[in-house]
């Protein structure tokens, strides 16, 4: 007869994600996973694989929860420029609280040049966002709050260019006023 687990699968594997994000992928042992999940290695290979399959099931859970928080932002409300805006300042918010900057970036930095599952997960990560700021953008034209002389194509990347260094910028600082300047001269291209 099997034994019923004894704790909440999404739970540890949030908690692996945070370890994760905390000291990256190669820092991590399997002994630190088991301490900071609080339970038995065995028990991390049966529900979740390997240190590998874990990690990425890890970013998964990071993709989610970036992807709810970042669609959570856009109000139907506020115009598309208020709502980029918004995402920009949760990469702040985020920022300073522990652990600093963003998973996926981190992982992009450590581990996309020679690791093709990761890299995938980050490419799609990226275009998860790029496509929303492109979508953002082609509404503002619609609606006539940016104007059509921008390329929504072009202004989308560079638009998450900045996001994601913003993103590193925020393990290095938590000067907040250095950060919004940065977020007012990137979007003044909106203008």
């Amino acid at each position: 007869m099997a034994r019923n687990r004894e704790y909440d699968e999404h739970e540890v594997l949030h908690k692996a994600m945070e370890l994760f994000w905390m000291q990256g992928y190669e820092k991590t042992s399997m002994q630190d996973l088991v301490e900071h999940m609080g339970i038995h290695r065995r028990s991390i290979y049966d529900t979740f694989g390997d240190k590998h399959t874990l990690y990425l099931k890890s970013l998964e859970r990071y993709e989610q929860m970036v992807g709810n928080s970042m669609t959570s932002q856009i109000k139907p409300s506020d115009s598309v420029k208020q709502s980029i805006r918004r995402l920009f300042e949760i990469t702040i918010l985020r920022g300073g609280q522990s652990p600093k900057g963003c998973l996926t970036v981190n992982s992009a930095v450590e581990l996309s040049l020679h690791d093709e599952e990761v890299a995938e997960k980050v490419v799609d990560s990226f275009s998860k966002t790029e496509h929303l700021l492109y979508e953002l953008l082609m509404s503002g034209q619609e609606s006539g709050e940016i104007s059509e002389s921008l390329d929504a194509a072009k202004t989308s990347m560079f638009l998450h260019n900045s996001l994601v260094g913003l993103r590193v910028l925020t393990k290095t600082t938590e000067n907040r006023e250095k950060l919004e300047s940065i977020i007012d001269t990137t979007l003044s291209v909106l203008d």
